[in-house]
């Protein structure tokens, strides 16, 4: 089995393009290692456009951002690995009074459709191609 984890569009794209290396929870863990990153299937144009806006005041926005239409959602969209959980962390994605798990060696993969959940949960093996 694989761990995975659900997270939002367009944050599920900034972790595994390498652009976010914290995913904020109200819960700390301690997992630690390779996770499939799953994209919800929740994105409204209006959070698309706030959180844009915010990356770009910011100077966080990358250069590959993807359009709207663009972002894939309800599926597996890449992988990354967990490797601490921190209430203080230096990273400009750190919100303070969350859990930050800490995320390394993240990488995009081509898109696998799955239902989500939520917090972590297991994948078979088998449903993600090598």
């Amino acid at each position: 089995m694989i761990a995975a984890l659900s997270i939002r569009q367009p944050w599920a794209w900034l972790i595994v393009h390498g652009h976010k290396d914290i995913e904020n929870r109200d819960w700390s863990t301690k997992f630690r290692g390779e996770l499939l990153v799953h994209a919800g299937l929740t994105l409204t144009r209006r959070d698309y456009e706030e959180v844009r806006e915010e990356l770009a005041f910011a100077g966080l926005l990358p250069a590959t951002f993807p359009a709207f239409e663009a972002l894939e959602l309800g599926g597996f969209v890449g992988w990354t690995r967990v490797v601490d959980c921190r209430q203080h962390h230096p990273s400009p994605w750190k919100q303070d009074g969350s859990h930050g798990f800490v995320l390394r060696d993240s990488r995009p993969m081509p898109f696998v459709p799955w239902k989500g959940r939520l917090g972590f949960f297991n994948v078979p093996r088998i449903a993600i191609p090598s």
